[in-house]
């Protein structure tokens, strides 16, 4: 497996000059260093002008490894290649490494980048990536990358420090300013050199710098890869100190696990993307596993956007029946900053509740208390001036009876519990449960296993009045804000709930009737794609150059997107039929339009060129229409094409073609037409005055796909 790191921005507020001069103290050994031994210099190259200056060093390295692995490798000292590439107009500093050593059975490579500042340009800005593949090592392949991950690691944390010690060397030898390059400064350091001063011994330039028309520039350009690291803004990449300030300290392998799910949400879904604190909670709950990470993380997007959790603290009031008897609310904050919720459940009529508002309702209802919960973090992050991704949850038993258990209430208890899991993971801080009666073991019983390990480990349960004593309540909480109802001093303002009158009570259809509208309340459908059986939604349009946009997500399997046009109406699809219309499934529904005496060309015309789209992508794109008539969007089915020198299949598509399960693709999409006057902006944006899908795609950037008539943007949204 190819371990892979990705560093984020590290800021020196120190001109770039300055900062050279200090690297160029670290060769040809570096003390601070110890398992950099020595390193000579292969090749060097400077240009005419003195702009740039590209050296290749070889780098002896004693590697922390058992005497016994040395002796089976047959090696003292392990031998890498540097390449630096100055380009001193530029105010760059691309370096790239590889190991010389056991080249055949391991490769590393590392790119590092200096530049300047995006926002000042007296300040410097480093980035560096590495990846490590052993392909083998005598058996001796997971030992080996933990002696490289664990050296590569300590390193990391070495090198600003490094830096800062020559910068402070460098200042004590009365050195606190170099001055930028420029033409006549070089001009006259080779005159000076020709009147006498000693004169750089012959060097040897490297192959790049002799072939015919290769100018300064071209030099530094062939001298690093498309793929090294460029400094970027502020907006797009992360910068060290932003992640111990808000994100808390993580290890250069949790910085580097953050930075490339950060990258790759931000090149798949092309602006959307959640926030940093919100990745990071994903990476911990699944230990810091970039894949099974971005599974969870993509299915929890996926909800959010269908039920636009997004939008629930402002769009979704909850009921009267909630505010006057659910016994929970926000309280302060606990001694770590936290924010504190209590909730007493003891004095909580969770059957009057299920009752009179039904699951559904209850859970909306909890969705938005953990929405506001992750607002509060971030006020007490910049309050209190350290990272604070989670809160406190103090929980009061005291009542709890069998009532509780009512076996509705419990099971709307464990779906509510499941959701919050997927989909808020690493927000709960810490779980305070005092005055636990004898029924509470029962409980226990019941939803612990529904709680995630990590999840269980917070919880501290206290029986009777143990919270009272040592290692209780106030080693957590402040004795100013105990709520009064513990024996504290402040008044909490959270409802005491109490039993709901059963005139609030409805029946099972009323509550049927209800939870079903709380979870249709989107814009979005979802429709089921099988091999053969592709499904397609009409459009009418009257008025020629209105505009058709979409916003679909490929949840499973590969799809074909295609628009056609017709002047004629197909029929509409027979419900009862199975087979050539309509399809209903419990994934979601298939409905087909085009028949199948139709011919392309002649009842019908593409308008656009078919789409691919894969699994777990999301697409945003919009349509001009040129003609009235009607419009058909079609999401088909995607077979894996066969090897074109072969009548097999490739591997890859063999085992692609295994995930999509019983040849069936699901999609959740949402359609609009808008008329041209309507329509503002670039198209991309699928921006209009007076349409519903603006708010979705407002803070939208994305790349695009142009065709004469239409413009469709695309990302990765699982």
């Amino acid at each position: 497996m190819v371990q892979k790191y990705q560093s984020p921005v590290r800021v020196y507020k120190h001109p770039f000059e300055l900062i050279m001069a200090a690297y160029e103290k670290r060769f040809p050994t570096c003390p601070l260093i110890p398992m950099f031994v020595a390193s000579d210099t292969v090749n060097e190259f400077k240009s005419e002008d003195g702009a740039v200056h590209v050296i290749e060093r070889r780098c002896k390295l004693d590697i922390d490894a058992p005497r016994l692995l040395k002796k089976i490798a047959g090696v003292d000292y392990v031998y890498f290649v540097q390449k630096n590439s100055l380009n001193r107009r530029d105010r760059t500093l691309h370096i790239e490494a590889y190991n010389e050593t056991f080249s055949n059975r391991v490769i590393i490579n590392e790119h590092c980048c200096y530049t300047v500042h995006p926002d000042n340009e007296d300040w410097t800005c480093f980035e560096q990536s590495a990846s490590l593949d052993i392909k083998s090592f005598f058996g001796f392949e997971s030992t080996v990358e933990k002696i490289a991950m664990k050296q590569y690691t300590s390193n990391i944390k070495k090198g600003k420090e490094i830096i800062e010690y020559y910068l402070k060397q460098l200042e004590e030898e009365g050195v606190t300013f170099v001055p930028r390059w420029t033409p006549d400064v070089c001009k006259l350091e080779k005159s000076t050199s020709l009147t006498g001063r000693p004169v750089s011994p012959a060097i040897n330039i490297p192959d790049t710098a002799t072939k015919e028309g290769l100018n300064n520039k071209e030099i530094l350009n062939t001298s690093s890869s498309p793929s090294e690291p460029t400094a970027g803004t502020p907006d797009d990449k992360l910068d060290a100190d932003y992640i111990k300030r808000y994100l808390g300290d993580l290890t250069p392998m949790q910085e580097s696990c953050l930075i490339r799910l950060r990258q790759w949400l931000q090149e798949t879904h092309k602006g959307k993307i959640p926030k940093d604190e919100h990745i990071l909670r994903f990476l911990r709950a699944r230990d810091f596993n970039i894949d099974k990470a971005r599974e969870i993380l993509c299915q929890s997007l996926t909800w959010r956007k269908q039920h636009q959790v997004d939008y629930i603290l402002d769009t979704w009031n909850p009921p009267q029946v909630l505010q006057d008897f659910y016994a929970g609310g926000w309280h302060h904050h606990d001694k770590d900053g936290r924010p504190l919720y209590v909730l007493r459940l003891g004095q909580m009529d969770t059957k009057g509740l299920v009752r009179a508002l039904g699951e559904e309702a209850l859970l909306r209802y909890v969705l938005s208390i953990n929405e506001e919960g992750l607002r509060r973090c971030e006020e007490n992050t910049k309050v209190f001036g350290r990272p604070i991704s989670s809160w406190t949850c103090l929980v009061d038993l005291e009542g709890l009876n069998m009532r509780h258990l009512w076996r509705p209430g419990v099971k709307a208890l464990l779906r509510i519990i499941e959701v919050v899991e997927a989909n808020y993971p690493e927000t709960l801080g810490r779980l305070l449960i005092l005055r636990a009666p004898r029924v509470f073991p029962v409980l226990w019983t019941l939803v612990s296993p529904f709680i995630d390990d990590n999840t269980r480990k917070k919880f501290l349960i206290y029986a009777g009045n143990d919270y009272q004593g040592p290692g209780g309540l106030l080693d957590y909480i402040d004795k100013e804000i105990i709520p009064d109802f513990l024996g504290g001093e402040c008044m909490c303002e959270v409802p005491e709930g109490g039993l709901v009158p059963k005139s609030l009570y409805r029946t099972a259809e009323e509550l049927e009737s209800e939870d079903l509208k709380l979870w249709t309340e989107t814009i979005y459908q979802s429709a089921s794609v099988f091999k053969g059986a592709p499904h397609e939604i009409l459009i009418q349009i009257v008025d020629a150059s209105s505009v058709i946009t979409w916003d679909f997500d490929v949840c499973k399997g590969d799809i074909v997107f295609n628009i056609y046009h017709s002047k004629r109406a197909p029929q509409p699809p027979k419900k009862e039929s199975l087979g050539a219309h309509s399809i209903t499934s419990p994934g979601g529904n298939n409905v087909q339009l085009i028949d199948k005496v139709w011919q392309l060309g002649r009842d019908y015309s593409m308008v656009e060129s078919p789409l691919t789209c894969r699994e777990g992508e999301s697409v945003q794109g919009s349509h001009v229409t040129r003609w009235p008539g009607f419009y058909i969007l079609q999401w088909k089915f995607h077979s894996m094409p066969a090897c074109a020198t072969t009548s097999l299949p490739r591997v890859d598509d063999v085992l692609a073609s295994l995930q999509v399960s019983s040849h069936k693709c699901k999609v959740m999409y949402y359609t609009e037409v808008i008329g041209s006057e309507d329509f503002r902006g670039s198209m991309t944006s699928l921006e209009s005055s007076h349409s519903g899908f603006s708010q979705l795609s407002a803070a939208t950037t994305s790349s695009s796909q142009s065709h004469s008539s239409s413009m469709i943007s695309r990302w990765r949204f699982c």
